[in-house]
């Protein structure tokens, strides 16, 4: 294992979603609250160091790392579950302005860390450009794909499918596996130990960098208008 950086996660954080998932209620967690500040400023920490990594090679909205992180308290008034709070760290980084779209996600969890990225519920206009690019052309999309460096990333494109071509598109179109997507989301898992390890956080600069071409693909499609030029 790596040496520990300043801006790394720490196995006090991992430790605390460990004990907090075994003890999932207020007593316990106010109990523990200098744990939790403790934690929680390590993933401040964290997050503001990949907002630098981010900065460097594309243009951020989000202010800050402490801006990108999403609470750990859980709204509970329409779950089954009522355990008050989530057992993983999480936050999400938005590209700014409308000529670049997609956002990095980023989860934190014992057992399923993730670096994530893309387009989670495209609204019904921008599904339909996305779709009609790909029925007119799917061969740009397929060459980000199929490359060396996201397969060795992501391995593919991932996301909920419908089982049939939709509506409007033939149901033989050579293109019928990329039309069925519904999302188009980019993943890449990482091992306790990898997350621990010195070198997580280049790892997940490495990984949104990674998602570039897929989201300025992405951004073209979604911020022209059908004679490709800027909305």
């Amino acid at each position: 294992m790596g040496r520990q950086t300043a801006a790394g996660i720490h196995s006090s954080s991992f430790e605390f979603l460990k004990a907090l998932k075994q003890n999932n209620n207020r007593d316990w967690f106010n109990e523990h609250k200098a744990q939790y500040l403790a934690a929680l400023e390590n993933m401040e920490h964290f997050a503001d160091a990949l907002l630098a990594q981010l900065s460097t090679h594309d243009l951020i909205e989000t202010p800050s790392g402490k801006k990108s992180l999403f609470r750990i308290y859980r709204d509970t008034r329409f779950s089954n579950d009522k355990t008050p709070y989530k057992t993983h760290w999480s936050g999400v980084f938005k590209r700014a302005t409308k000529q670049r779209r997609g956002g990095y996600y980023f989860q934190i969890e014992q057992g399923n860390s993730f670096i994530g990225g893309g387009f989670w519920a495209p609204v019904t206009h921008d599904l339909k450009r996305i779709r009609d690019d790909i029925a007119f052309d799917a061969a740009p999309l397929r060459k980000i794909l199929k490359s060396k460096s996201f397969t060795s990333l992501f391995g593919s494109l991932e996301g909920e499918q419908l089982k049939k071509v939709p509506r409007g598109y033939a149901a033989g179109h050579e293109a019928a596996d990329l039309l069925k997507y519904k999302q188009f989301l980019l993943i890449r898992r990482f091992t306790d130990k990898e997350v621990l390890d010195g070198q997580f956080l280049k790892e997940v600069g490495l990984t949104f960098k990674g998602m570039r071409p897929f989201f300025d693909y992405m951004s073209e499609v979604l911020s022209a208008d059908v004679n490709g030029l800027a909305d």
